[in-house]
């Protein structure tokens, strides 16, 4: 089974990574690890190692292989969706989806099989592959100022400042003495926080959420 991996540009801690193995002539690579979101130490010292590619969640297959590994793997959801063989491309098939889908345990394919089965392998790729769900992401790929600063959805007067992502949609936004920082807001909240340590959102949502609810959730 084949999944593809991204040469890291930066130590993003947003996405998963791939260590490589050996390679074969056509630069097939055998995978040794799979690591979800490291910390920001982390993934520097996987940067540096050159050893490690971004997970960018592409897989080549053939259904054999797929549905194999999930029948070892996964014989849970796999014994339960074999029980509707018979119903499949008929017009009861809906139903019985419907029915059984919301049993299923919650699992990605990363940590339900890739990262379990043995016979896994990457192949680095390279066409400008990039996951948004960032806010690094999103800055490397929007238009930047003389002074490297992004300004999404609304206007900037910047002093001083250099390096940051500014979405604060339809207001002017004036920073001075920022530089790599998160400036955004959503709704009834606005978010500061530098931009090298944005998996650290979580933290933050999660104690919005303790310290007033919902409310700004």
């Amino acid at each position: 089974m084949l999944t593809l991996g991204i040469k890291p540009n930066r130590p993003e801690t947003g996405y998963g990574y791939i260590q490589i193995g050996e390679s074969d002539e056509d630069e097939i690579s055998t995978v040794k690890t799979f690591t979800e979101k490291p910390n920001a130490e982390l993934a520097k010292v996987f940067i540096e190692s050159g050893e490690f590619l971004w997970n960018a969640g592409i897989f080549l297959w053939n259904v054999q292989s797929i549905i194999k590994a999930i029948q070892r793997y996964l014989p849970e959801i796999s014994n339960r969706f074999e029980e509707g063989v018979s119903i499949y491309n008929t017009d009861a098939e809906n139903d019985f989806i419907s029915k059984n889908f919301p049993s299923c345990p919650s699992i990605s394919i990363d940590f339900g099989v890739m990262e379990k089965a043995s016979n896994v392998f990457v192949l680095q790729a390279d066409f400008g592959w990039s996951d948004l769900g960032t806010w690094g992401s999103l800055y490397d790929l929007s238009f930047k100022d003389k002074n490297e600063n992004v300004a999404l959805k609304c206007n900037t007067l910047t002093y001083e400042s250099r390096g940051n992502i500014i979405a604060v949609p339809q207001k002017l936004v004036v920073l001075n003495g920022l530089e790599n920082y998160v400036v955004a807001e959503s709704d009834n909240v606005l978010l500061i926080c530098k931009k090298d340590e944005e998996q650290r959102i979580r933290q933050f949502v999660t104690d919005a959420k303790i310290e007033f609810g919902e409310e700004f959730v």
